[in-house]
């Protein structure tokens, strides 16, 4: 009895020790089948299962806690599936795949994985992993969704280099690899994969982007913040020339440094996040931030961030577009946030010619 209560204490611990003692009341108030777990822990057990687990696996949450997160997994498993849920644990990388599970009577179900690493925004560290499941309807039932129009716009300073928040290895989560691994040679004899609809992948996403505002709400109690991204140790790979002209610094000052060198004792702590959360669902937004120049002197920056993709869709940087808001400009007769996308656009083609002829970024340039 001792020990399964210092079990629970323990599983306890990995949320109330990062975020406050409430998150766990947060979390239960969200919709949907979801789980977190602790790669720092050996054997990367659940330490959160959603009510909505419940619903959708027949687990109730006690019976999960504590448990490797392969026990959904079953006798037509696919394989492939499995090993690219490990392959994304191991490169701390967000992922989305149909996957056959199993509920706890043994009935099998297709279901929607969205995976996604929880980082510690100020080091990197991976904190937990995500995995929200979302149910795929059987083709039969579903209705013509219209395909996603969810607009990714655009930026000139240019900034986070997608390919190398990716790809490190976590030094800190030497048991990442032991979740999902397919111990039985399970997905032999498997059924015919069954496809997420665009509307599935949508909810998906809305209820990971819900989760993560849960997890910053009241990770600022422990002087904690959150991300789905590894953003902060991200360089500046390319700036535009007037960039540097206008805040005081060389190319060679910038070039490499995190995005938020600019940023001082009276930039906004809530509009970052706001920059941050859009970064990590891939989308674009404009803010107003105060910022800094390298004599020190703030000016107020209308700031335009956009994800721009490659040519096979993966979002390979993101552009930041600044403008001194106290400075005059001439826009022949746009406005500011006009230009601002139109400068995006302008990098974007940039970026997508550079990469089919196959010389993005090299060395030499």
């Amino acid at each position: 009895m001792e020990g399964a209560e210092a079990e629970e204490r323990r599983l306890a611990a990995s949320l109330t020790a990062r975020y406050s003692d409430w998150v766990v009341e947060a979390l239960d108030e969200l919709p949907g089948s979801f789980i977190l777990t602790d790669p720092a822990m050996p054997g990367h057990p659940i330490v959160y299962a959603s009510r909505g687990l419940a619903s959708l696996t027949g687990y109730p949450p006690r019976e999960v806690l504590g448990r490797n997160a392969r026990l959904f997994q079953g006798a037509d498993t696919d394989r492939a599936a499995v090993a690219g849920v490990r392959e994304a644990v191991r490169g701390q990388r967000p992922h989305q795949v149909s996957i056959l599970n199993y509920r706890r009577d043994g009935e099998a179900h297709w279901v929607l994985l969205h995976l996604a690493p929880v980082f510690h925004a100020s080091d990197g560290r991976v904190l937990h992993f995500l995995a929200v499941q979302v149910p795929i309807a059987p083709p039969a039932s579903r209705r013509r969704t219209p395909p996603c129009r969810a607009a990714r716009p655009p930026v000139v300073f240019a900034a986070c280099r997608e390919e190398a928040r990716v790809e490190e290895e976590c030094p800190c989560a030497s048991h990442a690899g032991e979740v999902f691994v397919d111990v039985d040679k399970r997905g032999q004899d498997a059924e015919e994969l069954r496809v997420a609809s665009e509307h599935e992948k949508e909810k998906a996403l809305s209820t990971a982007n819900s989760i993560f505002s849960a997890l910053n709400r009241y990770s600022k109690l422990t002087g904690l913040v959150v991300c789905g991204k590894r953003c902060d140790s991200v360089g500046i790979p390319a700036l535009s020339s007037s960039l540097n002209l206008s805040l005081g610094y060389s190319r060679e000052e910038i070039l490499g440094c995190n995005c938020r060198f600019l940023n001082g004792p009276g930039t906004s702590v809530e509009v970052l996040e706001q920059i941050n959360q859009h970064i990590c669902s891939e989308q674009a937004c404009t803010v107003h931030l105060l910022n800094y120049r390298k004599g020190g002197s703030s000016f107020r920056d209308l700031l335009h961030i956009s994800p721009i993709r490659n040519a096979s869709g993966k979002v390979a940087f993101h552009v930041w577009v600044h403008l001194d808001e106290g400075a005059k400009y001439d826009f022949n007769g746009l406005t500011p946030e006009v230009w601002q996308l139109g400068a995006v656009g302008a990098v974007r083609v940039a970026v997508r010619s550079l990469s089919a002829s196959g010389s993005l970024l090299r060395p030499s340039q």
